[in-house]
């Protein structure tokens, strides 16, 4: 195909060159509503009291709502329809997901590289089918709502870097407000 149209039409691909998207492994996937717009709910900040001092800390939570919920709901699903696959950390946020899925298959021999076409039981039928789930649940609803069509994804390589992802996805939700990503929000404080 590269050939015929001489790599002309084609984006590069973000996914690991020669690399087995079904294979036994951990996966860190972001994926973003279109344009970043916060269909899954809103970050609100609220004030408690620590237990053994009297110092009062900023906590901040998702205030979800019904799509959000849902898209929560469902990523729990995953393993019912993919029962290779085990979830580990992972957290809606107002406008995109982050989480870490584990392909458990110790067994599998056959390495087949990523490629163009129709896949399955790999990452990207996983996510293909998370997010047409989402959408179809909000499409018979009449919510408004979109995904950005491609997703990002890591191929967690050892333990160090798994603790790290684990660590920033935790702490995504208190992180809200002074990501540079969320420009919008840092006069909100």
């Amino acid at each position: 195909m590269d050939e015929l149209y001489k790599s002309k039409y084609r984006i590069t691909s973000a996914r690991r060159p020669n690399w087995d998207y079904g294979s036994h492994g951990l996966y860190f996937v972001t994926i973003c509503t279109k344009d970043r717009i916060g269909y899954f709910g809103e970050i609100v900040e609220s004030a408690s009291e620590t237990q053994n001092t009297n110092e009062t800390q900023s906590i901040a939570s998702l205030l979800v709502s019904p799509i959000g919920k849902l898209a929560y709901d469902n990523w729990s699903k995953i393993p019912e329809y993919h029962p290779y696959v085990e979830l580990d950390e992972f957290v809606v946020m107002p406008d995109h997901i982050h989480g870490i899925l584990f392909i458990n298959k110790p067994d599998k021999i056959n390495w087949q590289v990523s490629k163009f076409g129709p896949q399955r039981n790999n990452l990207a039928s996983i996510i293909r089918g998370y997010k047409s789930s989402v959408k179809q649940y909000a499409t018979l609803n009449n919510i408004d709502f979109q995904w950005q069509p491609k997703y990002y994804d890591r191929v967690i390589r050892d333990e160090r870097e798994y603790l790290n992802i684990k660590e920033y996805i935790y702490h995504n939700v208190d992180n809200w407000f002074s990501s540079k990503d969320n420009f919008e929000n840092l006069y909100r404080l």
